[in-house]
């Protein structure tokens, strides 16, 4: 006898989809501001996706360092360094050092600064959300990012994106690069007409980051990408990728806490109300899907946490510092010097190793040389060969977000880890700020927030991962997962 056939809904949901999606990542922002501003929140604003949308209060990075190219492309690829190739702001590719985003073989657009027009997604490895929403509509859909960081703004859209925007601060104008076009949109070019016409911005000039305004133009830019490229309006989803960079510029200066870090998480707080409001004039409320998180977090000034007795200070661990102890010990051990060593970057150790073979050196002696020095530092709590972390005595946790952040080509060689409260400071670093880039909750533990088209109000406490949004969307959309995912939809918002 044969079995009845499965009875289909009489509501196909694999035919339903929200005509634009809004991705907004918040630079710097802790999980634990959602709660310390709540009170101060307008109700358009984060208190509107807060009260009418899904909360997932234990999302988590899954990986380390934890840095801004890195966490913006986690959460578009939904996956990690270890396979979508983004090793951190700056890193090095087969020994050569390279930006994340530079590329020689395009031209800046909008602008005639190579230094900050040169730049595109080739070394991105996977697919982003915008990538398989293009593929799944022949590519129809129309994806752009905005961002007053370049890498903000090319990271999220993807490599097949229809454009990225960001800012050129040395004077003043959103440009992008010829990867994605040979001329600005008209709307992008009255846009930046408008910024030559506003007096506070000529006043910042290279300092807007430093300012609130720096989050009322990106919102500007992004409506202009809105309605100038009628997002939402046609018969395929789009998407925009929106991120706020000042937040993250604030706290390296001023730190978690202060009337800066005050003072721009209430002015983005209009600036996403304003938003929001500019999406239901567009698409009409419902019939977008918004998710807003971070790209990390953050730890508190060193001195506010010796002030209160805790534990926690500034590690000397660039390589200028690092190394003035280092060089002798190598000398010492090895007959080497610091030129076996290209960087020490995001609590990671780059070899040099050309250098290492022109002075007939064994790469693993180097290596063991390096990590028994580190070892003896004060405040290192863990030392690791990232080609043999698997069998290292170090608890799982660190272990599993080093292998994760690992690329044998271009994460380099050796991984510290610092006791909890301490990191890296520069001799440039401000004395009143922050910074981020370790495993722990300070840094990994950022906001999610869902809301809009079929999201229900509500929230969990169950961990999620920054690699879970991407396979999440995607499911909502009922398009295929990024190529090199390895996050989980989260059953809370995918109904």
């Amino acid at each position: 006898m044969m079995c009845a056939a499965a009875q289909l809904p009489a509501h196909n949901e694999f035919g339903e989809r929200p005509k634009l999606v809004v991705g907004i990542v918040v630079d710097q922002m802790r999980w634990d501001y959602l709660s310390r501003y709540y009170d101060q929140f307008q109700d358009d604003g984060f208190r509107r996706l807060i009260d009418k949308g899904f909360s997932c209060n234990n999302c988590l990075i899954n990986y380390v360092p934890t840095v801004t190219a890195i966490g913006h492309t986690s959460a578009y690829t939904g996956t990690t360094p270890a396979f979508h190739g983004i090793c951190g702001n700056n890193f090095f590719i087969d020994g050569e050092p390279v930006y994340c985003c530079a590329d020689q073989t395009v031209e800046p657009v909008g602008t005639d600064n190579a230094k900050r027009g040169k730049m595109s997604p080739r070394n991105l490895l996977s697919t982003t959300i915008g990538d398989q929403l293009r593929m799944h509509t022949d590519f129809r859909s129309k994806v752009i990012g905005v961002s007053y960081k370049d890498r903000a703004a090319i990271l999220p859209a993807g490599r097949s994106s229809d454009a990225a925007f960001w800012l050129d601060i040395d004077n003043g104008q959103f440009i992008t690069s010829t990867y994605y076009m040979t001329e600005l949109p008209e709307w992008a070019k009255a846009y930046n007409r408008e910024l030559k016409k506003n007096k506070r911005m000529q006043e910042l000039g290279k300092r807007i980051g430093y300012d609130p305004l720096c989050g009322t133009i990106t919102t500007e830019m992004a409506i202009a990408a809105l309605q100038g490229e009628q997002l939402g309006k046609g018969d395929v989803t789009d998407m925009l990728c929106v991120s706020y960079s000042q937040t993250d510029v604030i706290g390296h200066e001023w730190g978690t806490r202060g009337e800066h870090t005050d003072g721009a998480y209430l002015q983005l707080d209009r600036d996403i109300a304003r938003l929001l409001k500019a999406l239901d004039d567009q698409v009409g409320e419902g019939n977008y899907l918004v998710f807003l998180t971070a790209d990390h977090g953050a730890a508190h000034n060193y001195q506010y946490m010796e002030d209160h007795k805790m534990n926690g200070g500034a590690w000397k661990g660039d390589i200028e510092m690092f190394g003035s102890g280092l060089e002798g010990y190598l000398k010492e051990t090895l007959g080497a010097d610091l030129s076996v060593i290209n960087s020490v970057n995001g609590y990671r150790v780059f070899l040099n190793k050309k250098r290492i073979a022109e002075l007939g050196l064994e790469g693993q002696k180097v290596k063991d040389a390096i990590i028994g020095y580190a070892r003896q530092m004060p405040h290192v709590q863990f030392v690791m060969d990232f080609e043999k972390v698997n069998t290292w005595s170090v608890p799982d946790i660190i272990r599993s977000r080093a292998l994760l952040g690992y690329h044998p080509r271009r994460s380099g060689d050796i991984l510290l880890v610092l006791e909890a409260g301490y990191y890296e400071f520069w001799s440039g670093s401000s004395k009143t700020g922050t910074t981020h880039g370790e495993w722990n909750p300070y840094d990994a533990h950022i906001p999610l927030l869902f809301y809009g088209w079929k999201v229900d109000h509500g929230s969990t406490s169950r961990e999620v991962h920054i690699t879970d949004i991407a396979p999440t969307v995607c499911q909502m959309l009922h398009i295929q997962q990024t190529n090199a995912c390895i996050g989980e939809a989260i059953p809370e918002v995918v109904r």
